[in-house]
């Protein structure tokens, strides 16, 4: 067992003006403010000769907390960026707590391609612990922790639950987890609104493939790549053969957080929110989740993807970066600045 701190999550109202999950998600996309939030890129080598862009975040040109104070990951959604507007809301919600923040891009999604044959996937891991290794070594007396959105979420979860107690994060937040990729997959293909989802994240994906023909040669299929209109249909024809999987239902069976969660051994909070339409709600695992005392639920009825949006018009709350700080802080025993 651990030594738990007390928290309870507050009630997320959602804003009357979004009425539901599609308004929610949409939404979240366009409405929290891209403003506030400076970046002092520093670029990573890779031990594989590539490079990952890390984001170092300034705050309303506040001066930067010392090198002891917390410092967070922030992890992206499928192709996000630090530039994201959640992950600089998170940015801003963060410092309000005196933690300091620094957003992780994966390969590919900082602006420019990245040079080596693979790009990034929902259970790579590897460069996440990467990252933090790096880290720990910089900044030696400070608490490490996490955030992660969407895919993110996945990534983070998976990493924690592959390093248990031995995880570099001593505590983390996970927001719009899609804890069965298949699964997840599978919805989306359900439904009008699911497939235009699809079909946004499909076309900037096949465009990535597409851009390294000369590099990948003939270890895919550039026709099935291009001929691909789901989720499934795309990780079968690409992410999954580039990444060293079977086929897609391969890569979702080893890749999904929810065969993870039960080995987590740090405190980490959930957020999430039951009507997402990226998210079977069936395959939450709801049993495994309440078994493991170093889980914090926060989930609520309604919320979207990544949406999460109360307050007004004029005066927009975004309810689930507060929260993910709010618990962080009460992990690393900070006080609000």
């Amino acid at each position: 067992m651990t030594d738990r701190t007390p928290f309870t999550p507050t009630p997320f109202r959602p804003a009357r003006w979004l009425p539901g999950a599609h308004a929610q998600t949409v939404a979240g996309r366009f409405i929290r403010p891209p403003h506030g939030v400076a970046y002092r890129r520093e670029r990573v080598e890779t031990p594989d000769g590539d490079f990952l862009d890390l984001d170092f975040a300034t705050v309303d040109g506040a001066p930067a907390a010392g090198d002891e104070s917390p410092l967070c990951l922030v992890i992206h959604g499928l192709e996000g960026s630090s530039n994201s507007t959640y992950m600089l809301e998170t940015c801003r919600a963060l410092a309000g707590y005196g933690i300091r923040s620094v957003a992780m891009n994966f390969r590919g999604c900082s602006g420019e391609p990245n040079r080596a044959l693979r790009f990034y996937h929902a259970g790579e891991t590897g460069d996440t612990a990467f990252l933090l290794e790096l880290l720990a070594a910089r900044f030696p007396r400070a608490t490490l922790l996490g955030v992660g959105f969407s895919l993110g979420a996945n990534v983070l979860l998976k990493y924690l639950g592959e390093r248990g107690a031995d995880s570099r994060m001593r505590a983390a937040a996970a927001i719009s987890i899609p804890f069965d990729l298949g699964a997840g997959s599978d919805k989306l293909d359900r439904s009008f609104m699911g497939r235009l989802y699809v079909r946004h994240f499909v076309r900037r994906l096949r465009g990535k493939f597409l851009g390294k023909r000369e590099l990948i040669g003939d270890r895919l299929d550039a026709e099935r790549i291009r001929r691909a209109r789901s989720f499934r249909e795309f990780d079968d024809a690409a992410t999954a053969l580039l990444h060293g999987f079977r086929d897609a239902q391969d890569y979702y069976s080893r890749s999904s957080s929810a065969g993870y969660v039960a080995r987590i051994r740090v405190p980490t909070l959930l957020v999430h929110a039951t009507d997402d339409p990226f998210v079977d709600e069936r395959a939450i695992p709801h049993a495994e989740i309440e078994a493991n005392p170093w889980l914090y639920t926060a989930f609520t009825p309604h919320g979207g993807h990544v949406g999460f949006i109360g307050g007004s018009p004029r005066r927009p709350r975004f309810w689930a970066e507060g929260e993910a700080a709010r618990f962080l802080a009460a992990q690393a025993g900070t006080e609000r600045a």
